[in-house]
């Protein structure tokens, strides 16, 4: 008796799902990619207000941002799909859904079903998966074991792999996949992204190079050439980072949700961002920081770090006077005949700040 008590809950829930949305006459598609872009802008703020407010250090906010700018990426190309009305029903589709799933599943479990049956042992499972996931990579890698040079196996397991978080595996079957079906966008960006992943951030010269395929395929591609100037940017090569960036920038669609992120970028690298970002009321918040930050600095004013990133802030606000006015005040705590003011000194010349009396 109570297992059919179960069944009948069970069925009770399948035909109140399905009805719902005949009855509202409505079916939602998910706005993910939107929402996440969203989201993920939000983060790169608060990364800065922490940065601001030495909450976080050089190299995890770094590490972070690129993290961040790898997410916002890959939210912005999902296709977004919208709410989209189904016509209404008639009373009688309702009714024979109602009356069929219950009369349909009794016959179906009477035919094939039995509650003593046991449990398919995994071989059974792996040549019969159905929709388990976790079998079907268990077959694929059976599959691959014994055929390697299956590249669409490669090329299937290799993103799944991905999401998973088998990053040495995802690079490994992005590879194969590569090397027995050729180059492909997709395939050459998830090669690029699992070799990030493994290093943290980091665009190294590997990585470089697999994204300078993708600009050979794909010139305007937005995600291949933003990690391109971010490697520039990670290992010192201000002016090509910049270049990079603003060029980026010029051939991004207005409201590219990637272009906040380029813009932080051209103006941390001494360029004048090409779009305005950002509302009137974010801008105020930021000052507010800045401003909390200048103070802090006022009352303990041997904090090195502290001073370049007021001095980056000031420049990021279009603000050269305070910008100079915080490297001369830097520049009293760490004279520039030290590593500390030199650090301080370099930083001005790469944001464009007149250093004329303050060198000596």
């Amino acid at each position: 008796m109570v297992i059919w008590i179960v069944f009948a809950v069970i069925t009770t829930a399948i035909i109140a799902s399905l009805l719902y949305p005949l009855a509202s006459g409505r079916v939602r598609f998910s706005e993910g990619a939107t929402d996440a872009a969203r989201v993920y802008r939000d983060q790169l703020f608060e990364l800065d207000r922490e940065l601001l407010a030495n909450e976080i250090g050089c190299n995890e906010y770094e590490y972070a941002r690129a993290e961040t700018a790898r997410r916002l990426f890959k939210a912005s190309e999902q296709k977004q799909e919208e709410s989209r009305r189904l016509p209404h029903p008639h009373r009688w589709l309702r009714l024979a859904i109602a009356a069929f799933l219950p009369l349909a599943s009794i016959g179906l479990y009477g035919l094939a079903g039995s509650p003593d049956m046991p449990s398919l042992p995994l071989q059974a499972r792996l040549e019969d998966p159905g929709q388990d996931i976790a079998i079907l990579v268990a077959r694929t890698e059976r599959h691959l074991a014994s055929q390697p040079d299956d590249g669409r196996g490669w090329d299937v397991i290799a993103p799944i792999y991905l999401r998973a978080g088998r990053i040495a595996d995802a690079r490994s079957a992005y590879r194969n996949a590569l090397r027995l079906l050729g180059p492909d966008i997709h395939r050459l960006g998830g090669l690029a992204e699992a070799l990030m992943a493994e290093a943290q951030g980091s665009v190294d010269k590997e990585t470089l190079d697999v994204l300078r395929q993708i600009v050979q395929l794909e010139p305007e591609n937005p995600r291949a050439r933003f990690y391109i100037a971010l490697g520039s940017e990670q290992t010192g090569r201000t002016a090509e980072a910049l270049m990079n960036f603003e060029a980026l920038a010029r051939l991004s669609p207005a409201d590219a949700p990637w272009l906040p992120l380029v813009n932080q970028h051209i103006a941390a690298n001494g360029g004048v961002p090409l779009i305005a970002t950002g509302t009137a009321d974010r801008r105020q918040t930021i000052e507010a920081m800045v401003t909390g930050l200048d103070a802090k600095l006022s009352e303990s004013p041997d904090d090195l770090n502290g001073w370049l990133r007021l001095v980056r802030s000031y420049a990021v606000l279009n603000d050269r006077d305070r910008a100079a006015g915080a490297l001369k005040r830097g520049l009293a705590a760490f004279p520039p005949a030290g590593e500390q003011g030199r650090q301080l000194l370099a930083l001005a010349r790469e944001l464009g700040i007149a250093t004329e009396g303050m060198a000596q």
